[in-house]
């Protein structure tokens, strides 16, 4: 089982095996991101869909796939971000049934600050590593998410 990171300026130098040392930058990155959302009274779920639709639009089936949320899960979601003015809804023009979600002009300014924040903060994190071991390290992260099929929603 996984332990918690110890505190900042803590003197545990035991060595980490690979589970334990992801699983604790994860809590890190958990962490940076549940900051940033705080300051924009965001959740890191509402963090992810804006993220998710920075570059696109897309239907709900596959948002839900993008943030493993099953439908009714998907839907309150959108629906609270859409009374937020965080995103909009309009029909799909390939099937009258589905409808497309988009961020609005608030909802790109939000996730923009937020990504520039989450940029900075995350920069600041690595910023103790060379820049070869910054290279290697995100090298290692994108072949880890290459290597991972597309989770189902709901996973």
């Amino acid at each position: 089982m996984t332990t918690e990171p110890a505190p900042a300026g803590s003197t545990d130098d035991r060595p980490l095996n690979t589970a334990d040392a992801l699983v604790q930058l994860s809590f890190l990155i958990q962490r940076i991101l549940s900051a940033t959302g705080a300051e924009h009274d965001l959740s890191v779920i509402q963090m992810r869909l804006l993220g998710v639709l920075r570059d696109r639009q897309a239907g709900m089936l596959e948002l839900g796939s993008h943030l493993g949320l099953d439908k009714s899960s998907m839907t309150g979601l959108v629906s609270r971000a859409e009374k937020r003015g965080l995103v909009r809804r309009s029909p799909s023009p390939r099937d009258g049934r589905s409808v497309l979600v988009s961020l609005t002009p608030y909802g790109r300014q939000l996730a923009d600050e937020g990504s520039a924040e989450i940029g900075r903060r995350i920069t600041e994190l690595a910023g103790h590593l060379t820049s070869t071991e910054r290279t290697q390290l995100t090298q290692l992260a994108a072949a880890l998410l290459r290597a991972q099929p597309a989770a189902a929603p709901g996973r």
